[in-house]
């Protein structure tokens, strides 16, 4: 969750998605991170980023 305040705070458009609940998001993390199943997962403007503040 600190990762969606932080961005939140920055004045970024959030949009948090549950890959527990969402089989259709975990397959879009998936192919974003190549299959690595880590969060939070972070794309700003097109720059894929896994992990946020040491986590």
């Amino acid at each position: 969750m600190r990762a969606r305040e932080a961005k939140g705070k920055e004045g970024f458009q959030v949009n948090y998605r549950d890959v527990r609940e969402d089989p259709q998001a975990l397959e879009e993390m998936l192919q974003l991170t190549k299959g690595a199943r880590k969060v939070p997962v972070l794309v700003e403007a097109g720059q894929v980023s896994i992990g946020f503040g040491g986590s």
